[in-house]
């Protein structure tokens, strides 16, 4: 079994910065894509973010310029800067990866998501 944590949201001013984190454990063998998505109330699940295992990157226009994702293989571990924020960027966000473990086909994972609300 494959866990995904997610930590780092809250409560932030526009124009703030918050810094997520997601971090995967259990009997993982390699991590392909990880991303970020979110979903503000009443909205779709929304991709936010995409990163693949050598490092390309994918942006949803929405943030571009803004939001930095990176991760690290070694710690199993995806991030996402979040700069210049909006109260458009209020939502859930969710972490998702695409994993191959020991013993299971490969399949994605969710986290329990963290909220993130922009707000004055």
């Amino acid at each position: 079994q494959v866990q995904l944590v997610e930590s780092g949201g809250g409560l932030v001013q526009p124009g703030g910065s918050l810094r997520l984190s997601c971090a995967a454990s259990g009997r993982i063998y390699r991590i392909n894509d990880m991303a970020w998505y979110r979903q503000a109330p009443g909205k779709q699940r929304e991709l936010v973010a995409l990163i693949t295992y050598g490092g390309s990157t994918n942006y949803a226009d929405s943030v571009k310029g803004r939001f930095t994702i990176s991760r690290d293989n070694a710690k199993n571990t995806v991030y996402l800067q979040m700069n210049s924020l909006k109260p458009e960027d209020t939502a859930v966000y969710y972490c998702n990866a695409n994993v191959r473990s020991l013993s299971a086909p490969t399949r994605d994972y969710w986290g329990q998501g963290t909220q993130v609300t922009v707000s004055s």
